[in-house]
């Protein structure tokens, strides 16, 4: 199995990946809601509106998706130097 680390920036981003995730493991919203204890309708909206979820559900989510949840420093971007200045 491939290992892919997602650096995630904003929501939106997480609702991508987990509804990727779970169109990968063949499962409808509605299947996935029966897992997790949601309607079919409350596993479109975390989808589609990821910001509304919490800790937990997020992490069952994850665990039924097969996803681990890794949270580490950002890295930092290169420095170059200034345009206009040529100072770093």
């Amino acid at each position: 199995m491939l290992h892919r680390t997602q650096p995630l920036v904003m929501a939106s981003q997480l609702g991508v990946i987990l509804q990727g995730a779970r169109k990968s493991l063949r499962l409808t919203q509605a299947q996935l809601g029966e897992r997790l204890g949601l309607s079919q309708r409350r596993v479109s909206e975390l989808e589609r509106a990821p910001g509304t979820l919490s800790v937990d559900q997020l992490l069952a989510l994850c665990a039924q998706l097969g996803l681990q949840l890794t949270v580490q420093p950002r890295e930092q971007a290169p420095q170059t130097p200034d345009a206009q200045t040529g100072e770093w």
